[in-house]
C-alpha cells in the first residue's frame, strides 16, 4: 500500500465513489456526475450543527468518526484556526494549511481576510495527500461564500494533475490572492518552502495515531524554520507528545480555544508574547516529568507511521524510571500534594521511589515542581508554559542523579 493510500482517511465507500465520479468525467466529459453527486450520495455526508457538512472517516480501531466536530464543521475552522491568530491586516499575510481536506480552514481564512484587510495580499499554501479528499470540497455545498474561492483553487490543481477534467467552478480568485494546492506528503512540501515565510500554520491531521509523522519533532523543526518570528501554529490537539515536540523544536506553547471538545487545542509560536494562555498546570507537569511527554520522532522525514509509533513506544519504555516518571495513574501530578487515597498513594510513591523521590511531600517533590508556585494563566516572556516545563525537566534529572542540592 502506498503512503497516499495509507494516509487517506475518508470513508472507503465515498473514496471509491468520488474517484469513479471523476474517472467518468474524464471519459465522458460530462458534468452531470459532479453536479448531481451530492444529491445522489447525500447519505455519505454528515450534516453538522451549524449547517455545514463533514465526511465520515474510514474505520479506525473499529470506529468511524467524522472529519470535523458535530458541533459545526465550518465553525470549528473559525474558532480553532482563525480566532487565535493575531494577523496584521495592514500587511500581506501568508498561511500554510496542512491537511487542508475539503478546504474549510482555508475558506475561513479567506473570509476573515476579505472582512478585515484593506488592499493587502493573501497567500495560502494548501497541502493535502488525497486527491479524492480535496475533490470532496468540490462536491459538498459551500458553507460560506469564501469556500467558492477555495473550490476554484482546488479545481485548478485537480485539472492540472489530470484528476478532474471540466472547469465548472465559476468563482474567480481575486488578483491579490495567491492560493497554491500541493497534493503530496506534507513532509516533502515543507522541506521545499522558504525560511521565515508564514504568519500562520494550520495543522489539522485526523489524529496523532493515524499520522504521527505530521506531529514529529523533525516536522516541527521545519515549521520553526519557515514561520515568521511572530507567527502562530494552531492545531486542535491537546496531546502531551505533540506539545513536547513543539518545545523541543524551539517553540513556546499555549492553550488553544475549546470548541467541540472538553479540552482546548494547542498554539505554538517562536514569540511567547503571541500566546495569551498557559497550558493547564497538570498538563505542564505531565509533559515535563512523565513518559507520556515523549514526542514522536521521524529523523529523516520519511518513516512510516508504524515505525514512528513503535520507536516512541521504545523510547517511553527506556525513559520510564530512568529520565521520566512513570505515567501510570498520572503519578507526577501528585507531587507536592497530600494524598488521602492510601491505595493510590502506594502506587504513586512506588513510581516516585524509582526516581529517587521518597514521597509526594518530600523536599525532592517540592523542589521539582517549585516553579508551578508562580503559575499564571496569563503568559509573559519569563513565566510561561515552555519555561516551566523545561525547568521541571532539569530539576527531575538533578533529583534522579542525586545532585539537586548542589
Amino acid at each position: 500500500m502506498s503512503y497516499e493510500e495509507n494516509a487517506r482517511i475518508i470513508n472507503d465507500d465515498i473514496f471509491d465513489l468520488v474517484n469513479s465520479c471523476f474517472d467518468e468525467e474524464k471519459n465522458s466529459r460530462n458534468n452531470e456526475g459532479r453536479v448531481n453527486f451530492f444529491d445522489t450520495y447525500k447519505d455519505y455526508f454528515v450534516l453538522t450543527d451549524d449547517g455545514s457538512y463533514s465526511i465520515n472517516s474510514k474505520e479506525i480501531n473499529n470506529k468511524i468518526e467524522t472529519l470535523h466536530t458535530s458541533t459545526g464543521a465550518i465553525s470549528e475552522s473559525f474558532e480553532k484556526f482563525i480566532k487565535p491568530m493575531k494577523f496584521d491586516y495592514e500587511s500581506d499575510i501568508a498561511i500554510l494549511d496542512i491537511c487542508a481536506g475539503i478546504g474549510y480552514n482555508t475558506s475561513a481564512a479567506i473570509s476573515d481576510f476579505i472582512e478585515n484587510s484593506n488592499g493587502s495580499n493573501l497567500k495560502i499554501d494548501m497541502v493535502e495527500i488525497s486527491h479524492a479528499t480535496l475533490a470532496c470540497g468540490l462536491l459538498v455545498p459551500s458553507p460560506i461564500k469564501a469556500h467558492n474561492i477555495t473550490r476554484k483553487a482546488i479545481e485548478n490543481e485537480l485539472i492540472a494533475q489530470d484528476y478532474a477534467t471540466l472547469s465548472l467552478e465559476e468563482c474567480e480568485i481575486p488578483e491579490n490572492f495567491d492560493i497554491n494546492v500541493y497534493i503530496e506528503d506534507a513532509r516533502q512540501t515543507v522541506q521545499n518552502l522558504d525560511d521565515d515565510t508564514y504568519d500562520s500554520i494550520f495543522l489539522d491531521p485526523f489524529s496523532q495515531n493515524m499520522a504521527p509523522e505530521l506531529f514529529s519533532v523533525e516536522f516541527f523543526k521545519e515549521f520553526r524554520r519557515i514561520i515568521k518570528d511572530d507567527g502562530i501554529v494552531a492545531t486542535y490537539t491537546s496531546s502531551a507528545p505533540i506539545r513536547a515536540a513543539f518545545i523541543e523544536a524551539g517553540f513556546y506553547i499555549g492553550q488553544g480555544p475549546i470548541f467541540g471538545r472538553k479540552q482546548g487545542g494547542t498554539l505554538a509560536s517562536p514569540n511567547p508574547l503571541m500566546l495569551d494562555t498557559s497550558l493547564p498546570k497538570n498538563d505542564e507537569i505531565r509533559i515535563a516529568l512523565s513518559d507520556v511527554g515523549i514526542p514522536f520522532r521521524d529523523p529523516n522525514l520519511n518513516n512510516s507511521s508504524d515505525w514512528i509509533l513503535e520507536k516512541r513506544t521504545e523510547e517511553r519504555h527506556d525513559a520510564r524510571h530512568n529520565t521520566k516518571i512513570s505515567s501510570a495513574v498520572k503519578t507526577p501530578i501528585f507531587l507536592a500534594s497530600e494524598m488521602d487515597d492510601e491505595k493510590l498513594k502506594r502506587r504513586v510513591e512506588r513510581n516516585l521511589a524509582k526516581m529517587n523521590i521518597p514521597s509526594t511531600t518530600s523536599p525532592e517533590a517540592f523542589y521539582i515542581v517549585e516553579c508551578e508556585e508562580n503559575y499564571s494563566t496569563k503568559q509573559d516572556v519569563e513565566n510561561n508554559s515552555r519555561n516551566r516545563i523545561l525547568n521541571m525537566e532539569k530539576r527531575l534529572k538533578k533529583v534522579k542523579f542525586g545532585n539537586w542540592k548542589e
